[in-house]
């Protein structure tokens, strides 16, 4: 039997985005991460940017919101409204719920690669989904991350795991403050999300089936590894 759903759950610089469409090609399933937003918008009757401002994979989605106040001791993450043009206020848990309805129809469907959005925890009693975590030492996802927004912008290939230059400074002009203020805020942002909305830890081993530092192994092998792992789900 081999698994018709996989979900990804990856930490800043561990590779998520690259290595979920690779894995959705090698199995010949669809890799759905942006046609959620799109459905969830569509049923709502929302604009896209508005969805976007609560989605858990946009840069300034609701995990941006969520890791603010992640930041303050005793705050409640709770009961923040959003203000949408000409319609009424709509909390984030109608977004969430909506992700949730659209994420369970596309593996009832056609199947897929899910990355992100708390994916192992909503289809987490499929016995078809395999669920996958990238994770890795901070230092070390923030070396691959260099690398990806060099790739981005001057077209660098492979990741060799060090850091572009002495200054530590990608050509992009991101500082390497600036990186790991990124990589900070995504994390907290990230375990924010998932604590808030379904009360656990994306760190936690036990809601997957396959953990791996992406860092440590080039990304075809870590596309092996979870293309063997889903066929034998």
């Amino acid at each position: 039997m081999s698994a018709r759903v996989v979900t990804i759950s990856a930490t800043f610089g561990a590779g998520g985005g690259s290595i979920g469409p690779a894995v959705a090609e090698r199995l010949g399933l669809p890799f759905v991460d942006r046609a959620i937003p799109v459905t969830v918008a569509a049923e709502i009757g929302c604009t896209l940017e508005e969805a976007l401002a609560h989605d858990d994979r946009a840069e300034s989605g609701i995990g941006r919101i969520l890791a603010g106040a992640a930041r303050l001791p005793n705050v409640t993450l709770g009961g923040m409204d959003v203000y949408l043009p000409d319609r009424t206020i709509l909390p984030e848990e109608e977004f969430v719920v909506r992700t949730e309805q659209v994420i369970t129809r596309a593996a009832e469907a056609e199947g897929g690669v899910l990355l992100g959005r708390a994916g192992a925890v909503v289809l987490k009693d499929r016995v078809d989904a395999l669920h996958v975590r990238l994770d890795a030492r901070k230092e070390r996802r923030l070396a691959r991350a260099r690398v990806e927004l060099l790739r981005g912008t001057s077209g660098a290939a492979g990741i060799s795991g060090e850091p572009p230059n002495e200054q530590g400074t990608v050509r992009s002009g991101t500082s390497q403050r600036d990186l790991e203020r990124m990589l900070d805020d995504n994390d907290r942002a990230r375990a924010a999300y998932v604590k808030h909305f379904y009360g656990a830890d994306p760190a936690d081993p036990r809601l997957y089936h396959l953990v791996i530092d992406s860092t440590r192994l080039p990304e075809p092998a870590v596309v092996d590894l979870i293309v063997a792992a889903a066929r034998v789900v």
